[in-house]
């Protein structure tokens, strides 16, 4: 395994981390490789991001970058893109977070979160600025706050989901002051105020091995209750005769077995569930959820809440709402069509739900729903390619009459009449194919005014 030495030498020595240290020496300021570059090196990790931070004022690295691709961005810290490396410039010493005659780094350390992430490198010197112990706690595998916990999550309630985020990423246990300043303050957290930043956070979360450590620990801490209360009531919820763990068991299993590389769908898997809490029924002493998948109301209400953009909500919504409908070894191609109808309806790809149906059966510990073999995938998947080649129709945009034709042969002007038909010729092309050509579908329509045909309300089209 490489050394903390051979990581971080490698990381001072990359384009453009290293000019830009170079430059900031030459001018006369300290430099240092700052936070998680550090944290992530003493872990055996090659960083994803390397930020630099400095004793150099914003306006001192205006003037040493004027040459190349620099921006201030600072809203809350002061920080300094400079060729699309993060330059942070120290903050000020703060007593109350660090005591009285610090000087730099330890006076911009001390303002940090979590002691594994207020540490510097000093590529210069080879040496480790670490007034907090983060390296002891990274040996002892612990989430500690800088300081005094009360005062790191007055100072900023979203620390204490970091904290969550960064035991569960690690297996870190948070230590019990730092746990129980968190149990006290929970009710600091307003995500009014913070969504975009929680959002952050969860979607983080959902590129560990196993998000559901961190939702475990949102609620042990009780920060559930206010970050996703649609998943925090479903925990105890018995699962039912159909299943051998509970609701909230269930939904974590679900996204944990869904890929890490698609945030938002594997967020789907740990809400999939969310609407069993609405659905609940007891029959004969046993918990059913009919139409579960329909009772969204609760976790839109939490994905709007927390800022999520419409198209993930609308991707969510779709992956709940259809991942109950049945696809087995004897479902029929007239039902496969229609399975394929209600996913174009939702906008929704037959990949995504496979996946979400795969997850599903996987998330179950009653002995008796085995998972998916891949004989069984592969069968499910046949079912569906064979719907897909015939170039059956799946929305009424598809078939092989327009508008314009109905209104022709019925001599009506455009309006809800004309979906209607449209919707009943889709209908029969479901059921058969076949029946999907032009001329065939114009007779349809002749024979309908024939017959007088009506409506789902018993009313007559024409």
């Amino acid at each position: 395994m490489r050394s903390v030495f051979d990581i971080l030498d490698t990381i001072q020595a990359s384009n453009p981390v290293s000019s830009i240290l170079e430059t900031l020496w030459t001018g006369g300021f300290q430099a240092f490789l700052a936070g998680g570059a550090v944290r992530d090196a003493l872990l055996g990790i090659v960083p994803g991001d390397v930020d630099i931070l400095t004793n150099a004022l914003p306006q001192d690295l205006a003037r040493l970058f004027a040459d190349q691709d620099s921006k201030y961005v600072g809203k809350s810290f002061a920080v300094t893109l400079v060729n699309k490396v993060e330059v942070a410039t120290c903050r000020p010493a703060d007593s109350k977070a660090v005591g009285a005659g610090h000087t730099f780094p330890t006076s911009d350390l001390g303002r940090r979160d979590l002691t594994i992430n207020s540490m510097a490198w000093d590529p210069e010197t080879r040496t480790l600025a670490d007034p907090f112990h983060g390296q002891k706690d990274i040996e002892n595998r612990t989430i500690r706050f800088t300081r005094d916990p009360f005062d790191r999550i007055e100072e900023d309630p979203v620390r204490m989901v970091r904290a969550c985020r960064f035991a569960a990423r690690f297996g870190f246990k948070i230590e019990p002051d730092a746990f129980d300043a968190i149990r006290a303050r929970v009710h600091k957290l307003t995500v009014q105020w913070s969504a975009d930043r929680i959002q952050r956070e969860i979607v983080k979360a959902m590129g560990m091995d196993k998000p559901s450590g961190f939702f475990n620990l949102l609620y042990d801490t009780g920060l559930l209750a206010h970050i996703l209360p649609s998943l925090d009531r479903c925990y105890g919820l018995d699962g039912g005769p159909h299943h051998a763990e509970t609701v909230f068991e269930h939904n974590l299993l679900v996204g944990d077995a869904l890929p890490a590389s698609r945030p938002i769908l594997r967020l789907a898997g740990f809400l999939h569930d969310t609407g069993k809490m609405d659905a609940l029924e007891i029959k004969e002493g046993r918990n059913t959820f009919p139409g579960h998948q329909k009772c969204t109301r609760a976790m839109m209400a939490d994905l709007e809440r927390l800022r999520f953009s419409k198209k993930d909500i609308d991707y969510i919504y779709a992956l709940v709402r259809g991942h109950m409908r049945p696809l087995k070894a004897d479902t029929s191609p007239k039902a496969v069509r229609r399975l394929l109808a209600m996913l174009d309806d939702l906008n929704l790809s037959y990949q995504d739900f496979l996946r979400m149906r795969i997850a599903d059966k996987k998330g179950n510990l009653n002995p008796v729903k085995k998972p998916y073999s891949l004989g069984d995938i592969r069968l499910r998947l046949g079912k569906i390619l064979d719907a897909i080649n015939a170039q059956t129709p799946f929305n009424m945009n598809d078939l092989d009459i327009s508008g314009r034709d109905i209104q022709d042969i019925l001599g009506l002007s455009q309006g809800p009449a004309i979906g209607k038909v449209k919707a009943f010729l889709f209908e029969q092309v479901l059921d058969d194919p076949a029946l999907n050509q032009k001329k065939t579908l114009e007779d349809l329509v002749r024979q309908m005014a024939r017959n007088h045909f009506t409506d789902s309300d018993g009313k007559a089209i024409n």
